[in-house]
């Protein structure tokens, strides 16, 4: 069994510098959701399948699968604040879809907790059935 105490731990400069990074590269819900509140210009792309993205995405969200990514990233050049997201945190589409996106030349987030979290959140979705809230699951965002 592993102590606290015994794992190594990185200087504070190193630390600095990993999470400045990861969170240049990372976003999550309420933040986008903060930023499209503002008046931010945000572009999320969804880069689940069809079926996932019928059944409830995050409103105005571009749908591009990420097996279709290579051949239709021209969709997103010149859109600002491009943001990925896929089903949740167990799914790694989003970053799969980023790195792509990146290799490929554009600045590029990754919405961390995807559109789960996104739902889980009480965050506005879009579905064939129009647009509704889920209630907030307490363990992701305090109740008033």
């Amino acid at each position: 069994m592993t102590d606290l105490q015994t794992l190594p731990t990185a200087d504070t400069a190193d630390a600095v510098d990993w999470f400045a990074r990861k969170l240049r590269h990372e976003t999550d819900p309420s933040d986008v959701a903060a930023a499209r509140a503002a008046g931010e210009q945000v572009t999320l792309v969804d880069v689940r399948n069809q079926a996932s993205y019928d059944q409830g995405h995050v409103p105005g969200a571009r749908h591009i699968p990420r097996p279709e990514l290579a051949e239709r990233h021209a969709e997103l050049a010149g859109l600002p604040n491009v943001v990925v997201y896929c089903w949740g945190p167990a799914c790694n589409g989003a970053t799969r879809a980023a790195l792509e996106l990146s290799r490929l030349g554009y600045p590029v987030k990754e919405m961390i907790g995807g559109f789960e979290y996104w739902a889980r959140e009480g965050l506005a979705i879009q579905s064939a059935d129009g647009r509704s809230r889920r209630p907030v699951d307490p363990l992701t965002a305090p109740l008033s």
